[in-house]
């Protein structure tokens, strides 16, 4: 695959997404953030599998920041959303 092509798949997949969590009504956003962050763990896999080359190393890099990022912000925001149902004293 060349690299006009990759960047055009990835270039479609970055609007697609966008429009996509746009769209979402707040009472889904605590499903999806779950369904998120295992495919967050996923990509981590994947990414620490396939960081072969000084491109694919920063490749590989970049997707481990952002995906670790977005776990800890889904257990971030779970944790919150935990404390609101908690009884108060």
């Amino acid at each position: 695959m060349d690299i006009i092509t990759a960047l055009t798949i990835f270039v479609l997949a970055v609007f697609i997404g966008f429009e996509v969590i746009t769209k979402v009504p707040p009472t889904l956003h605590t499903p999806l953030m779950s369904g998120s962050n295992a495919i967050s763990g996923i990509t981590l896999v994947g990414a620490l599998l396939a960081g072969e080359g000084v491109i694919g190393g920063f490749l590989a890099f970049l997707a481990i920041v952002f995906a670790t990022l977005n776990v800890v912000g889904g257990f971030l925001v779970t944790h919150r959303m935990l404390e609101m149902f908690k009884k108060k004293d």
